[in-house]
């Protein structure tokens, strides 16, 4: 996850476009709205982690059936946003897991009881953005395996420093 990532492409598109595309779609083409979204969440998690958002919201389109963002009326389509790191683990319940100790289920409306420390965060999350946010935590390798191998694109919002 370098920041040498931003010329290449990952599911078509670059950073750049991913990061406009988030903007556009998930918060009203307002910058200040996504840097409030990222202090809200540095607020809670450890240091030495990495936040990374997925999905349709980058890319403008559902991978399931390739409808466009929001299909479904405004607020309809939700933010994947996934914490990497070992420390950020330690939200998730034994039972939160697809792989123990490395990839977490989403914490999301179906599952809202396998990381309850999130919730609050989740909550403030969904009433600044006005859609379902779902988070979930795994290690470095499975970004990159997703990202780099799969090309499911993902964007870094943030990588927050040991330490802090």
């Amino acid at each position: 996850m370098s920041d040498a990532r931003d010329a290449e492409l990952q599911g078509g598109l670059t950073d750049e476009q991913k990061r406009r595309n988030l903007i556009e779609l998930a918060f009203d083409r307002d910058e200040a709205k996504l840097e409030q979204f990222c202090d809200a969440i540095d607020d809670v998690i450890p240091p030495g982690t990495t936040v990374v958002v997925r999905g349709s919201a980058l890319t403008g389109r559902r991978w399931r059936d390739d409808a466009p963002f929001d299909a479904d009326g405004k607020g309809t389509s939700d933010l994947d946003l996934t914490l990497v790191g070992a420390d950020a683990l330690g939200f998730f319940k034994a039972t939160g897991f697809f792989v123990p100790a490395v990839h977490s289920r989403p914490l999301s409306a179906k599952d809202p009881d396998i990381a309850p420390l999130l919730v609050p965060l989740r909550d403030r999350l969904m009433a600044m953005v006005g859609r379902p946010v779902n988070i979930q935590a795994s290690r470095e390798i499975v970004i990159q395996f997703r990202g780099d191998l799969l090309d499911q694109p993902y964007l870094v919002l943030f990588e927050k420093p040991k330490g802090t």
